[in-house]
């Protein structure tokens, strides 16, 4: 099932596939190539260390004994699968409290997929953990029966003061067997194709430690909201709810035909209006809707923008802990942003259909063409509504 959601990298609307979070259909996982993995531990529990630091900028982990091992372990993946045919090559890599990343290459084709790899490694984690850190029998049981932390400075170490969570953790690992989350593909992945892209993603991996700061310290602005009503329609949403509430606002919306020069004075118009004090609320599709955002989001002026998809589904395993990427996150974390992506109530309101049929009745028109109605369902009609429905808002 394929749908359109915003690359918040590149600020441009791409074709996903929905029904599923990673994996390449037809892709050569033993041939040469670049990845970028993560691998978050069960329940997201922070087996492996802190965030520490007086601010963004100075954040950091501070690992535990455990986190160090894993730390080290992973720098050494290359070298340990070398005696074994794997020509492999860690890039960087970061260990979070509760998730690893690493950006890894397959310099020669491999005997097993990159997948062995992975699993591997999550397998020695695991091993350690147990042998080390998990303890058995009656230190085990403490940790069962009486709600008491394992005996012994590593568990100790590892686990810190959160007895409660702790002895939660304990009881899931000793039903699984695995400190990782369960999921059927066993690990989430990327696979880097275009140019620039192995710098942005290092530059990401790298970055990890100053956007948790971030988002620990504004959990408000990261929250995802399921039912958000706004002029009579509902959304789902994130960032600054604030900024609905603000007296001015106006809508940018260039079409696809719309030229250099028309985009530019559109351009001086919302930005003079920005710097008024006006919110943006804009759809962000056509290139000049896309060069108008980008520079009032460059410039720190406050916007609205819809989404036709791009938040995870209600319910699913990756909801609690989704965050915005790329400049979204930036412009969320300093209160810039708000992120509204409508549901199936705001595509189907009398009015916003109403609106949509006559935006493109007049196309048709202008081309000397029959208008034929489409489905609410097609994807110009999204395309139309998301656009509609930000006029809506801004004007309401």
């Amino acid at each position: 099932m394929s749908t359109q959601a915003m690359d918040k990298d590149q600020g441009k609307w791409r074709p996903v596939d929905t029904t599923r979070h990673h994996r390449e259909n037809g892709w050569d996982y033993r041939g040469r190539a670049i990845y970028h993995f993560t691998l978050p531990v069960e329940e997201r529990y922070p087996l492996f260390g802190v965030l520490a630091g007086e601010s963004a900028e100075k954040a950091f982990v501070k690992l535990n004994p455990f986190g160090r091992q894993v730390c080290k372990m992973l720098g050494g993946l290359a070298q340990f699968y070398e005696r074994k045919g794997y020509a492999l090559k860690v890039l960087t890599q970061m260990v979070m409290p509760d998730h690893v990343h690493f950006v890894i290459q397959v310099l020669e084709p491999l005997p097993q997929s990159i997948g062995a790899v992975v699993r591997g490694f999550k397998s020695a984690c695991t091993k350690v953990y147990k042998e080390e850190y998990f303890c058995s029998g009656e230190n085990a049981a403490k940790v069962h029966g009486e709600g008491t932390f394992p005996e012994g400075k590593n568990a100790a170490g590892v686990h810190g003061e959160g007895e409660k969570a702790l002895v939660h953790f304990a009881r899931i690992f000793a039903g699984r067997g695995s400190i990782w989350q369960q999921d059927p593909a066993y690990y989430h992945e990327r696979i880097l194709h275009a140019p620039g892209q192995l710098r942005r993603m290092i530059d990401y991996v790298k970055d990890n430690p100053r956007r948790l700061w971030l988002k620990t310290r504004n959990p408000d602005l990261f929250r995802l909201h399921r039912r958000t009503e706004v002029a009579g329609l509902s959304f789902t949403s994130m960032g600054n709810h604030f900024l609905l509430d603000w007296p001015d606002r106006q809508a940018v919306e260039m079409s696809r035909s719309a030229t250099d020069d028309q985009v530019k004075e559109r351009l001086r118009t919302a930005m003079a209006a920005a710097h008024d004090g006006t919110v943006t609320y804009t759809a962000a599709i056509s290139k000049g809707e896309q060069h108008i955002a980008r520079a009032l989001r460059e410039q720190g002026y406050p916007m609205v923008v819809l989404l036709g998809d791009g938040f995870p589904k209600e319910g699913s395993p990756h909801e609690r802990y989704y965050k915005p990427g790329g400049v979204y996150f930036e412009a969320c974390s300093k209160g810039q942003l708000l992120l509204l992506q409508p549901t199936e109530q705001a595509f189907l309101d009398a009015s916003i259909q109403s609106a949509v049929e006559e935006t493109l009745r007049r196309k048709a028109e202008a081309r000397h063409l029959c208008y034929t109605p489409i489905p609410a369902t097609a994807q110009r009609y999204r395309f139309v509504a998301l656009n509609e429905i930000a006029k809506h808002l801004a004007t309401a």
